[in-house]
């Protein structure tokens, strides 16, 4: 308002700086002070404007304006903007130091996310029609292996029947909810890094992380229905590793989803990929195919499904015979490590591809 005064516009009455400056680009000088050269080229404006029935333009005031700055600070502003502004000794440092300055520790950044996480997400796990739908599948499976038996070969292949589907459910289920994650997350978490908020490695580590304890409650009370309605091996230890095991299966997966949608970023091909890759690994998973061609053999070994249904046929067989449809009844400790395998491959995949995403750098 100062520079305006100075160049004889100013307000007549009580007004906004804002209006002021906007009554003046529209030409709107009704209640504006002018400098006496202005207004005489006003009058001139108006009068040629009236004399072709049209209306006075803002373009004699454009005109003025100009000029005033081009004469009286154009100068004095370019060389202030040229002349070299010195640095402060602790901005030098901080702009040559190597090391990037965080406003809390890893840690501090974890602990924050990964509570975060708990709140933001624990509304969607436990909502009524998630629940519903966990709860009536299970009912649906042991109303169908009502108290089934295995005391002789085709009771036994029905009831892994079950197995395989437990293995497929909680293998197809966490895939495709944890294929949301990063892509929903990508503008929140470009802007955050953008602001240097917290590390990336901080954030991935919480966001994984955040899931697990959520993901445990829902397959809980489904086996807690399905496993004594179906009469599955009623003992302690085999319970708690049927548990463990679709406990491994659901990270293993959720991991999987995660890899696939940080890689693709795109809702609809992520989809599309993880449809294609579940149903195969379901294929390859050792119930609807047991002699796979040897050239496609080795897609069956990367399957979740596969190791967890030999597993869960482990659990619950290995007290009666050393074979199962064609597999073998052992320690299992081969399959479990590939599970862990895959639980921490796919998440490595998967924070490669966050890092190669344009976001800020840092550790």
């Amino acid at each position: 308002m100062n520079y305006f005064q100075s160049i004889g516009c100013s307000p007549l009455i009580s007004m906004n700086p804002a209006e002021f400056l906007l009554d003046l680009a529209n030409g709107n000088i009704n209640d504006v002070s002018l400098p006496s050269e202005l207004e005489d080229r006003v009058q001139m404006g108006t009068v040629e404007s009236e004399r072709h029935g049209g209306k006075p333009s803002p373009a004699v005031v454009h005109e003025y304006l100009v000029e005033a700055y081009e004469s009286r600070v154009a100068e004095t502003e370019k060389k202030k903007i040229m002349a070299p502004s010195p640095l402060d000794e602790e901005v030098k440092s901080k702009v040559r130091g190597p090391k990037r300055e965080w406003g809390a520790s890893w840690y501090e950044q974890f602990s924050i996310l990964f509570w975060r996480g708990i709140k933001e997400r624990k509304h969607d796990y436990f909502s009524w029609l998630r629940i519903t739908q966990v709860l009536s599948t299970a009912i649906i499976l042991g109303l169908l292996w009502w108290q089934s038996d295995t005391k002789n070969t085709k009771d036994l292949q029905d009831q892994a029947g079950l197995l395989f589907f437990i293995a497929v459910f909680w293998g197809f289920f966490p895939v495709f909810t944890a294929i949301f994650t990063f892509p929903q997350e990508r503008a929140m978490l470009s802007k955050e890094r953008a602001a240097d908020m917290y590390r990336l490695s901080a954030y991935f580590l919480a966001r994984t992380t955040s899931d697990l304890p959520l993901d445990l409650i829902l397959p809980v009370l489904f086996l807690l229905v399905v496993y004594f309605m179906a009469g599955l091996r009623l003992s302690a230890t085999p319970f708690v590793l049927t548990i463990l095991t679709v406990f491994l299966c659901i990270v293993a997966a959720q991991g999987l989803g995660l890899a696939i949608g940080a890689t693709l970023m795109d809702l609809k091909r992520a989809t599309t990929l993880a449809s294609v890759t579940v149903m195969t690994f379901m294929l390859a998973g050792g119930f609807f195919v047991q002699r796979v061609p040897i050239f496609i053999s080795w897609i069956r070994y990367m399957s979740f499904n596969y190791h967890t249904y030999k597993l869960l046929l482990k659990v619950q067989y290995e007290h009666l015979t050393p074979v199962v449809n064609g597999i073998k009844i052992d320690s299992g400790v081969t399959e479990v490590a590939a599970l862990i395998a895959m639980v921490f491959g796919y998440r490595f995949l998967a924070y490669l591809s966050l890092r190669r995403m344009k976001l800020q750098s840092g550790a």
